[in-house]
């Protein structure tokens, strides 16, 4: 067995988790991003894994025994061309887990354009409240772990299963690694437009997944999804029990505070009070409670374990209130996503006004190809600020259906400033992206107190 792992890209989330799993397993774990920071770079090094900055060929000289690659590398960096060239042993991360990590595990794979990461955590979560002690790897950080990832000596495994490419040396979705005996299917957009020409091309990859799953498993599908019913009609070989359906799983209408009934198949098994806001949570929600039962744990100890699930870090996370002005951050970047957030922080704060902040910075929305849902996504939005800095196409064109509530800013301190401005005791700022935004949040709650 490789003793010495060497990992390309090991700040992104998945990469990161992957080094985390490969520390705990007892292999000597080194690795390599080209921007090394906070707070991935912290985690890790607090695990003793050494980092170095960027992707230098001279990194040749650590001679580890397996080069471990992330999706972010590409023919001509630096040191993947001297991998190549010295003919150096070679893997994607999705691979490397699979063969080193998951062979033996029952795998709990949750796939779908949106809620992969808020249903995995739940998922995870209810286990654990299970005492099954899972473990997990998820692309974000749920409040309820101390992490992102974990190994235990537990059979369950809980991971996030993305369908964006494995490495440049493999154009298969990372999920057809994994293997799983219980597969979440949770909803299939268009999305990634950078690797996928259309609809179809995803389902097809989500059908890939399905092919993979044992008939002794089984398979979470989202009753009301369209795309994904057409994915089980090319062929599906393992039990299916659906969501969001009348003879499935079920959730009843939300009260004020989001609480709300579940039943399967038409009987009721309890009710879940908590602070999740959204129809999509509630669909999260059903999905983990279906995996979960499949898994051994009954739905009534599941909805107890729900009922004190904290949500996950960036899913309407909220950062800080400074005069009366409540500043969340969000990873919402596809249309939909944006707008099922808004519309439960709207069921959530009523007539108040929420400041909808987004940045287009998926790949997808650089290239301006859902450009023309956005209107209709930020309806929620009182008023709606766009940094439109590096885009190829218009914000301001896209969105002139709005009106007069839309800016479009592309400096970073115009835009601060922008929100301060206009920011008054009651409202809601709902900052959106998938990346960091500049430390967007603390710098206009900071802003927010020098002028309280």
């Amino acid at each position: 067995m490789p003793t010495h792992l060497h990992i390309l890209g090991v700040c992104g989330t998945f990469m990161g988790g992957i080094a985390a799993i490969a520390k705990r397993a007892g292999y000597r774990v080194t690795g390599c991003d080209a921007n090394v920071y906070p707070p991935m770079s912290e985690q890790l090094e607090a695990l003793g894994i050494e980092l170095i900055e960027g992707f230098g060929a001279d990194q040749i000289s650590l001679a580890p025994d397996l080069w471990v690659v992330g999706n972010v590398v590409t023919r001509g960096n630096p040191l993947m061309e001297a991998i190549l060239d010295r003919g150096e042993r070679y893997v994607s991360g999705p691979q490397w887990l699979a063969e080193h990590v998951l062979q033996g595990k029952w795998v709990l794979a949750v796939a779908g354009t949106h809620g992969k990461t808020t249903a995995s955590s739940m998922l995870a979560w209810i286990l654990e409240n299970a005492g099954l002690a899972p473990s997990f790897l998820i692309g974000g950080i749920p409040q309820n772990f101390s992490g992102s990832a974990r190994l235990t000596d537990a059979r369950h495994f809980v991971i996030e299963a993305d369908e964006y490419d494995t490495a440049f040396f493999d154009k298969r979705s990372k999920f057809v690694h994994y293997r799983p005996r219980t597969a979440v299917l949770n909803n299939l957009e268009f999305d990634h437009a950078d690797i996928f020409r259309d609809l179809g091309d995803i389902e097809r990859q989500f059908h890939h997944f399905v092919r993979i799953v044992p008939s002794s498993g089984l398979i979470v599908v989202n009753g009301a999804d369209a795309a994904l019913q057409r994915v089980l009609a090319a062929g599906c070989w393992t039990p299916v029990e659906a969501f969001d359906s009348e003879s499935g799983w079920h959730a009843g209408p939300p009260d004020a505070l989001g609480g709300f009934e579940v039943a399967w198949r038409g009987a009721a098994l309890g009710r879940i009070e908590w602070d999740q806001m959204g129809a999509h949570n509630r669909s999260n929600a059903l999905a983990a409670l279906a995996a979960a039962r499949h898994a051994g744990v009954e739905p009534k100890m599941a909805i107890a374990a729900l009922r004190r699930f904290t949500g996950v870090r960036r899913r309407m996370e909220l950062r800080g209130t400074v005069g009366g002005v409540a500043v969340y951050d969000d990873f919402a970047h596809h249309p939909t996503a944006i707008r099922t957030t808004l519309e439960g922080l709207r069921r959530r704060v009523g007539a108040a006004r929420i400041l909808a902040v987004l940045e287009p910075r998926s790949n997808t929305m650089k290239l301006g190809v859902m450009k023309d849902a956005l209107p209709g996504s930020l309806a929620d939005a009182d008023r709606v600020y766009v940094y439109d800095a590096h885009l190829g196409w218009s914000p301001a064109q896209a969105l002139a259906a709005l009106g007069e509530r839309v800016h479009c800013i592309g400096d970073l301190e115009q835009l601060v400033s922008a929100l301060a401005a206009e920011s008054r005791a009651g409202d809601h700022v709902l900052i959106m992206s998938n990346g960091g935004f500049g430390g967007l949040h603390a710098r206009l709650l900071e802003r927010l107190r020098q002028g309280a």
